[in-house]
């Protein structure tokens, strides 16, 4: 059995390059595979491998001072969710455009699965969704407010939009949490003062208050695409991109000038073989599609044990 584990913690790393080194060989060492972004401000991950060894690599992270109050959220699944293994230093651990707030600081005030739960319907709430627009159209809470952004880092462009709940609770949500730890810090840098955020997300939400009230799915960053979360009240609220039947099964565009982020239903998929378009579809550059709609990005071979070599997955485990 496999397990993937999604994390981050804001804690400050003082040589990010060499933690990347160390981190790197550790991962290499437990076979696991993934997206690792190591920064001056922490650590943000998403693993797969088999079960011993997750546990292994959440034990020895967890062992290290600075990531003792780090969670994993961890979900059981059948096989690696990632092709690659990337550990790369970036001066953010998501990228924004609030590099100069400090969540381990100050931020907005963490709610658990169940506060959240019995806050999110009061009238002196409002719930605030700060994920990209790909990622709320397939899934996201009842009566939530979304911010129109292609990327987080339009979030501080958007808070015109939330000006008119200053007197309110602001609960924040994303995926795993991570987001919302810069947003509500900066919420509370602009001036409101009821500021709060989902802690671990919406996948922690699904882990332990059932997922009710989220309509669609959550999409995430590996092979999977999109998860199901609610198990008490689920629903679909996207469609198929082309021929708007309801959908919720998300793929990239087979073109990778375009590369958008859409729900497209099987039978679309197969006869705009995964492009989101007949325009994408007859583009020179469109990648063959093999049923998935997902393309993992190339590795940059880079092995800290060997340098710059192709890294393979041990035997029996995919890659």
């Amino acid at each position: 059995m496999f397990r993937v584990l999604l994390y981050y913690c804001y804690s400050p790393i003082e040589d990010p390059e060499a933690f990347r080194e160390e981190h790197h060989r550790l991962c290499l060492r437990l076979n696991l595979l993934g997206r690792i972004i190591v920064a001056h401000e922490g650590l943000n991950g998403t693993v797969s491998g088999l079960t011993a060894d997750c546990e292994e690599y959440m034990r020895l992270v967890k062992a290290d001072p600075r990531f003792a109050a780090l969670e994993f959220k961890v979900d059981e699944v059948p096989e690696h969710t990632f092709q690659k293994l990337h550990v790369r230093v970036k001066p953010e651990i998501v990228h924004s455009s609030l590099h100069h707030t400090k969540p381990y600081e100050k931020t907005g005030q963490h709610l658990s699965p169940q506060e959240f739960k019995d806050l999110k319907d009061r009238d002196d709430v409002v719930v605030v969704d700060v994920r990209s627009d790909y990622e709320y159209n397939v899934g996201r809470f009842k009566n939530a407010v979304t911010l129109d952004m292609e990327n987080f880092r339009d979030f501080p462009e958007r808070l015109e939009k939330l000006k008119e709940f200053k007197d309110k609770k602001i609960l924040t949500y994303c995926t795993g949490g991570v987001k919302c730890e810069k947003a509500s810090a900066y919420l509370l840098e602009q001036g409101f003062e009821n500021v709060y955020q989902l802690h671990g997300g919406i996948i922690k939400y699904g882990i332990e208050a059932g997922g009710e009230d989220f309509d669609g799915k959550c999409y995430v960053f590996d092979s999977r695409v999109t998860v199901d979360v609610n198990r008490v009240n689920p629903t679909v609220i996207s469609h198929c991109h082309h021929c708007a039947t309801p959908s919720d099964r998300m793929v990239n565009c087979a073109n990778p000038h375009c590369n958008a982020h859409i729900p497209l239903c099987e039978t679309c998929s197969q006869q705009l073989e995964g492009a989101c378009s007949t325009i994408c579809q007859q583009h020179p550059d469109k990648r063959p599609y093999d049923g998935t709609g997902t393309y993992p990005k190339l590795s940059n071979n880079y092995n800290p044990e060997q340098g710059l070599l192709s890294y393979r997955a041990p035997s029996g485990i995919k890659n």
